[in-house]
């Protein structure tokens, strides 16, 4: 199939010109050679994930992240990404976290938060978390027990913190929360990590891509490692 009409697809699902400004979504890489058979998937395009995608005999990467830097070995392979613009989009990184918790379909408020009228206990909720984290942190400053609305951001989201309490929320789930955000908080916030987040996204590219294309994920796990004592 035309990688243009493959591109055309998500594009349509999550549209590139929703994307950030500062974000370098779309094209990163295109080779002459526009038919794809097979497509590997991967939430970050490392050196590892291009030798995957060159060994397995891929013809195209899409991956969730940008880079910003483009080294000169990976100019053999298509690349495409589709980053904040996937962020936003309905059914896109956000609500598929949701969807893999297995909780209610969440509100949009603004373009990246949505929020979840879930019951539950912190200790309940940070238990169905860590299935899915097993690096989960949380915050809790003002000693919350109950959550009845409960706001997410897949990646980085900490910069959400105010519009989720100003909607009310008793927690945000996120990831790459830093010393003082956490510290100053007023609502309960889970740290998922970044990887957990948005891992899940590959299904959705997955389900926007024809199936007589070949679709492979690629081999990835966090950079992040607990230790074991």
């Amino acid at each position: 199939m035309d990688k243009y009409q493959i591109v055309k697809y998500i594009e349509n699902f999550a549209p590139f010109e929703t994307a950030e400004d500062w974000d370098c979504s779309g094209w990163i890489c295109e080779t002459l050679s526009k038919d794809v058979k097979k497509i590997m998937l991967a939430l970050t395009v490392t050196d590892d994930v291009v030798k995957q995608a060159i060994e397995q005999n891929c013809d195209m990467i899409i991956s969730h992240h940008p880079l910003f830097f483009v080294p000169l070995h990976y100019k053999g392979i298509n690349i495409y990404c589709a980053h904040t613009n996937m962020d936003k989009a309905q059914g896109g990184t956000t609500d598929k976290l949701i969807e893999v918790l297995g909780l209610p379909e969440g509100c949009a408020c603004g373009e990246f938060l949505r929020i979840v009228e879930y019951k539950t206990t912190v200790e309940e909720f940070a238990h169905k978390l860590f299935q899915i984290s097993p690096n989960l942190r949380f915050v809790n400053n003002n000693n919350i027990t109950e959550l009845r609305k409960i706001a997410f951001c897949g990646g980085s989201g900490s910069e959400f913190i105010k519009e989720a309490y100003e909607q009310e929320c008793d927690a945000l789930v996120t990831g790459d929360l830093k010393f003082h955000t956490a510290l100053e908080s007023p609502i309960v916030l889970f740290d998922v990590g970044h990887f957990e987040s948005e891992i899940h996204v590959l299904d959705v590219f997955k389900s926007l891509i024809p199936r007589d294309i070949e679709v492979v994920k690629a081999l990835e796990f966090s950079p992040f490692r607990q230790i074991k004592s």
